[in-house]
């Protein structure tokens, strides 16, 4: 595929935080990184249709934080027709990484991953969709 070049202006700060992106993925440069922030975001606006949809919502947290768990368990229940299961692994450092899996319409994948995410005590939390045929 061919390649176009442009030109980017940045301000000091925004281009710092680009920079540690690119050290933090392991890109080779600058354009690589662009390259997957565009996609991941093209990627993205693909999943605010209703299309249906199969995928994982992953959460890590610390296992001190029982209201993470009770909170989680209530928002899987209330979203049951969209839950296929739960499994929570034991990590080092006393954190719990918890992979939902799902299945539903897009837009309501989001929304069950946003409240997750959202939960006080979370510390990291991802939802990956995949169209289903």
């Amino acid at each position: 595929m061919p390649v176009s070049r442009f030109s980017v202006s940045l301000e000091e700060e925004l281009l710092a935080a680009l920079d540690q992106y690119v050290k933090e993925n392991q890109f080779p440069n600058r354009s690589q990184a662009i390259r997957a922030l565009i996609e991941r975001n093209t990627v993205e606006k693909k999943w605010q249709c209703n299309n249906l949809v199969a995928g994982a919502i992953v959460l890590v947290h610390p296992n001190s934080r029982k209201e993470v768990w009770n909170r989680s368990f209530e928002l899987q229940t209330q979203y049951s027709e969209v839950v296929l299961s739960s499994q929570r692994f034991f990590l080092e450092n006393d954190h719990t990484m918890e992979v939902i899996t799902v299945k539903g319409s897009a837009h309501k994948l989001t929304e069950l991953s946003d409240q997750l995410i959202g939960i006080k005590g979370i510390e990291h939390g991802k939802l990956i969709m995949s169209k289903v045929k």
